[in-house]
Formats: structure tokens, C-alpha cells, sequence
């Protein structure tokens, strides 16, 4: 059995190309028709899930640079994976908050830790088409096998109507119709 955390089977000559597949908001549909848990390997099957993920999944190597960019990161960013991969993590990080992010992943990074608990945490992001964007992201490091960081892993979804309706709830106590009698 193959190692997972070894990579692109080494037939690959061209790792870019590798990680650029692998990235791709595309499932290819005759790969995961053919894909039997029983047969395939676990890069094949981690390549699936990650791609059928419902919830974006977004990794950067050390510096910030996105190194995988799901579908649903496509569908929830509006950013291809083709402009992603490659790019600054500032792609999604609203300008207003980049010091603070780039802080806190630089500390995270270098001490091979994260602050902080493990929840999930809401944060507000950035829209291809400019929207206002609030996402739920769970965050971790990325290891390689003897334990060196090589990048950090964030997996999200939207709560932006979410966000909206607790932001709305308290405003209605305040603004409801006034009391009668």
C-alpha cells in the first residue's frame, strides 16, 4: 500500500501539472466511476473526497500561496482554480484584514501550532464579484511525514445568510411593532 502522504505517484513528471490536477474544480467523471474503494489508491481516493467535498478546501504552503483549491472553494470564492493555485491567500483575505491574517499564520507556521481551540471560527472573506462574505473555516497545519510544517489546510462553508439573520435578530426586539394595550 502507497503511502498518502508521499504524493503524486511518481510516474508524474511534472509535479506542477500533479498539483494543478489535483486542484482542479473539475471531477473528472470516468475517474470516479472507476473509482472502487476496494482497487484504488489512497491518492485516488483522497483526491475524490477532496474534489466531492461539499465544504471548500483550501491548502497554502508556508509562505501563503495556494497550493489546492476544491470546487466548492471555486463555488463559494467564485475564483477558478486555475486563478487560485498559485495565488496569495490574499485572494480571499479581505484588504482591511490581511495584517491580522498573515500574523496569526506566520505565528501558527513558524511555532507549528495553532493558537487558539480547534472550533471552527467565522471570518469574513473575499468574493471574486465583491459580496460580502462571511465563512465558517476549521483550520490546521499541514505536515509532511517527519513532522515539518509544509503549509496550513483550511476547510469552510458559507454562513454569510446565517451571519445576516443573528446580526437581524436583535435589531427586530428593538424595532417590532410596539406594544398594544
Amino acid at each position: 500500500m502507497s503511502d498518502p502522504a508521499a504524493g503524486p505517484p511518481p510516474e508524474r513528471e511534472n509535479a506542477d501539472d500533479e498539483r494543478r490536477a489535483y486542484a482542479s474544480p473539475v471531477c473528472y467523471a470516468h475517474e470516479l466511476e472507476s473509482l472502487e474503494f476496494g482497487r484504488a489508491t489512497p491518492f485516488e481516493l483522497h483526491r475524490a473526497i477532496v474534489e466531492q467535498s461539499p465544504d471548500a478546501v483550501v491548502v497554502a504552503d508556508r509562505d501563503g500561496t495556494i497550493c489546492l483549491w476544491n470546487h466548492a472553494a471555486q463555488h463559494l470564492f467564485g475564483f477558478s482554480a486555475a486563478e487560485a493555485v498559485g495565488a496569495s491567500l490574499d485572494l480571499i483575505v479581505p484588504e482591511r484584514l490581511r495584517g491580522a491574517h498573515w500574523a496569526g499564520f506566520r505565528r501558527a507556521v513558524d511555532a507549528g501550532r495553532m493558537h487558539g481551540t480547534a472550533d471552527a471560527r467565522l471570518t469574513r472573506a473575499r468574493h471574486k464579484g465583491g459580496r460580502r462574505l462571511y465563512v465558517e473555516f476549521s483550520f490546521a497545519l499541514v505536515r509532511n511525514t517527519d513532522g515539518t510544517v509544509m503549509g496550513a489546510l483550511a476547510i469552510g462553508r458559507d454562513a454569510t445568510a446565517r451571519h445576516a439573520a443573528a446580526e437581524a435578530r436583535p435589531r427586530e426586539r428593538t424595532t417590532g411593532p410596539p406594544d398594544v394595550g
